[in-house]
C-alpha cells in the first residue's frame, strides 16, 4: 500500500515511529517491565560506588560479585542519578531507552542508504524496535543497550561509507577502535573475539577473497582497530586503585568461567538442553518475539537469493555467523548473547520485506491477537474482582489494537506495513496491563513507607540482590534480603525478624503476634498446569498474584534474631 511513499505512507510511518517511542518510554519506572535478573545486582554495584563518593573501586557487598562488568554501564548510571541523588528507576533506565533509541536510527540510516528508499529505512527501525528483544533488553538498566549500539557503530561505519570506509588505512580503523573500545568497557574485551573475526572476514570480502591482496593491503586494519580498543579497555586496569581484583574477578571469574560446564560434560551440554547448539539456532526468531515468523522466513528467502545477494547483504549475513559461531564456543549459550546482531536482521528484514511471503505476517498478526485476547480476558476477570482497575483507555488501546488487526488480515496491501505497529500495539498493551500494579494495588501505603523509616525490613529474594527492588518501594528504610529457598514460615520469619515481608496466597492469613502495617500486590512468576487451567477458567486474580504483607513482629527470639544474614549475597 506504501510502497512508493507518498504523503499517506509518510504519516503512516512517521505515527508509527511516535508511538513506538512513546511505547519505549511508557512505564519505564515499572517494576513490571519485562527484562532481566542482572538489572538488580547492577543497580547494588552502582548505589553503593555512588555512596562512596569515587568512581573506582566498583563497590559491592555481593559475594563474588564487584568487578562483574567494566565500569562504564555503572558511571553511566551514577551520572544518570546525579551520583544517587535521584535514585529511582526513570533515571537509571532512561539512557538505555536513548541508546536503543539512537541504534533505531543507525539501523533507519543503513537501510535507507542500502535500498536508496525512505520506506525501507522506517520498515527497518520499526521492526528492530518491534523485536521483543529489543523491549525486554532495550529498556532496563543494563549493558545492552549501549552494548548493541556501539557494536553495531563499526559495522554500521563500514557499511555506510562503503567503499570510501574499507580503503582507508588510518583514521576510520582508528575510529572503529574507538567505537569497538567503548562498547567493550561495557561489557568484555571477549567480544573482540567475534568482532575482530567478522571485521577481518568483511575486509577479506571486500577484496573478493584475494588472501595476498588482503594480507598486503588490509590485515593490519582490523588488527590496528584491534589494538586501539584493548588499550581503551585496558585503561580500566590502569586507573582502577585495585587492578589485581579486576584480573582475579572479572578476567578469571566472570569471562573464564564461561567455558566451564557447570552442569555434566561440555559435550552434553553443547547437544542437549537449553544451554545447547540447538537453542542457540533458535536464537534468532526467539530474540524477535511476534516478529519470529518473519525472521525464520528471512533465512529461507536468503537461501532461495543467496546466488544473487549483494554484497552489503552478505556482509550482514557475516556478522550474524560469526555472533553464532564464536558463542556456539562457551558452555553457557543463550540468545541474549545474538543480540548485537539483531539491527542487522531488522536491516535484512527490510531489503527483503517484500519478498517474504505475506502468509508469514498474517502469522504474526495471529499471535499478537492471540495475545491481545489473552490480555483483555485477564484484564476484564481482573475488573470483575477490583472495580475500576482499568480506565476506558486501556479498552481503546485494546480495541484499536483488535481492529488493526482484523484490517491487517483482510486488506493484503495493509498487511506488511501494519504487521510492525500492531507488534508494537501488543507491548504497549502489555505494559498498560501490567500499569495498575505500579500504583496503590502494587506500592505500599505512604504511612506504612513512614512507618519503616530508618528500620531494618527484611524481605524476601530469589536472585542476587534482588532486595535492590524494594529499595525502591520502601526507599527511606535499611532493607536486606533473606532467601526464599531457606522456606521460612511466617511464624519463623516472626521470630527471627522484627520487620518483614512476606508472600502470602490471597486467601492466606498472617503470622501469629504479627501486626500488619502495609498490604501489597505482587504479580506470581510461575504457575503449575492446573493454576493456568483455573485461570482460564476466570479465577486470575487467586493464582496470578499473591499478597505481600509489611509486618512488625513482637515475637522475635533474641537467640534467632542474632543469626540473622542476608541471602542472596
Amino acid at each position: 500500500m506504501f510502497r512508493r511513499l507518498g504523503g499517506a505512507g509518510l504519516l503512516w510511518n512517521v505515527l508509527a515511529i511516535s508511538l513506538a517511542v512513546f511505547t519505549y518510554f511508557y512505564g519505564l519506572d515499572s517494576q513490571q517491565i519485562p527484562k532481566n535478573g542482572d538489572e538488580y545486582p547492577y543497580e547494588h554495584i552502582t548505589r553503593l560506588t555512588a555512596a562512596s563518593g569515587q568512581l573506582l573501586p566498583l563497590q559491592s557487598e555481593l559475594d563474588g560479585m564487584r568487578n562483574t562488568k567494566p565500569p562504564l554501564l555503572f558511571w553511566q548510571g551514577i551520572a544518570s542519578t546525579h551520583w544517587g541523588q535521584d535514585w529511582d528507576l526513570w533515571h537509571l533506565r532512561y539512557p538505555s531507552v536513548i541508546y536503543t533509541l539512537l541504534t533505531a536510527l543507525l539501523v533507519f540510516l543503513l537501510a535507507r542508504k542500502l535500498s536508496g528508499q525512505l520506506q525501507s529505512g522506517f520498515i527497518a527501525a520499526l521492526t528492530f524496535l518491534a523485536f521483543f528483544s529489543t523491549y525486554r533488553f532495550g529498556r532496563p538498566f543494563l549493558v545492552n543497550p549501549p552494548e548493541v549500539f556501539w557494536l553495531f557503530l563499526p559495522f554500521f561505519t563500514l557499511l555506510y561509507w562503503r567503499p570510501a570506509g574499507f580503503g582507508s588505512r588510518l583514521i576510520v580503523p582508528l575510529l572503529l577502535g574507538i567505537e569497538i573500545g567503548i562498547g567493550l568497557l561495557y561489557k568484555s574485551f571477549a567480544l573482540l573475539a567475534p568482532i575482530g573475526l567478522a571485521l577481518a572476514w568483511w575486509y577479506l570480502h571486500q577484496r573478493r577473497y584475494q588472501w595476498r591482496e588482503f594480507l598486503v593491503k588490509d590485515a593490519a586494519k582490523p588488527v590496528l582497530a584491534g589494538v586501539v580498543a584493548l588499550s581503551l579497555f585496558a585503561l580500566w586496569f590502569v586507573v582502577d586503585p585495585d587492578p589485581q581484583s579486576v584480573w582475579r574477578e572479572f578476567v578469571i571469574g566472570e569471562n573464564a568461567g564461561k567455558f566451564e560446564a557447570h552442569s555434566g560434560s561440555y559435550l552434553s551440554q553443547l547437544l542437549w538442553g537449553g544451554s545447547s547448539i540447538w537453542a542457540l539456532l533458535l536464537g534468532y526468531p526467539m530474540d524477535a518475539g511476534l516478529l519470529a515468523f518473519p525472521v525464520a522466513a528471512l533465512f529461507f528467502v536468503a537461501y532461495r537469493q543467496r546466488h544473487r545477494l549483494g554484497d552489503d547483504e552478505k556482509l550482514l549475513w557475516i556478522w550474524m555467523a560469526v555472533l553464532f559461531m564464536v558463542f556456539a564456543v562457551p558452555s553457557q549459550r543463550s540468545a541474549r548473547y545474538l543480540l548485537e546482531a539483531m539491527p542487522g536482521v531488522a536491516v535484512l528484514c527490510a531489503l527483503n520485506w517484500q519478498r517474504i511471503p505475506r502468509w508469514v505476517f498474517m502469522f504474526t498478526l495471529v499471535a499478537a491477537g492471540a495475545v491481545l485476547m489473552l490480555l483483555a480476558f485477564l484484564a476484564m476477570s481482573l475488573q470483575r474482582e477490583i472495580a475500576g482497575m482499568y480506565a476506558w483507555g486501556y479498552w481503546l488501546l485494546l480495541a484499536v489494537s483488535l481492529l488493526l488487526v482484523l484490517i491487517a488480515l483482510f486488506v493484503p496491501g495493509f498487511t506488511r506495513n501494519a504487521t510492525n505497529v500492531v507488534a508494537l500495539l501488543t507491548l504497549l498493551s502489555l505494559a498498560a496491563f501490567l500499569r495498575p500494579f505500579d500504583g496503590a494495588l502494587g506500592n505500599y501505603s505512604e504511612t506504612a513507607r513512614q512507618f519503616v523509616q530508618h528500620k531494618d525490613v527484611w524481605v524476601p529474594c530469589n536472585f542476587r540482590a534482588h532486595d535492590e527492588g524494594d529499595r525502591f518501594m520502601l526507599p527511606s528504610a535499611r532493607v536486606h534480603g533473606y532467601d526464599e529457598r531457606w522456606n521460612l514460615k511466617p511464624a519463623e520469619l516472626a521470630a527471627r525478624y522484627r520487620w518483614f515481608t512476606l508472600q502470602l496466597p490471597l486467601a492466606a492469613e498472617g503470622c501469629a503476634g504479627c501486626r500488619v502495617i502495609g498490604q501489597r500486590l505482587e504479580i506470581r512468576g510461575r504457575q503449575s498446569s492446573q493454576e493456568l487451567q483455573a485461570m482460564l477458567k476466570g479465577d486470575v486474580l487467586q493464582y496470578l498474584f499473591v499478597k505481600e504483607l509489611l509486618v512488625e513482629s513482637s515475637n522475635v527470639d533474641p537467640a534467632l534474631q542474632a543469626t540473622n544474614k542476608e541471602g542472596c549475597r
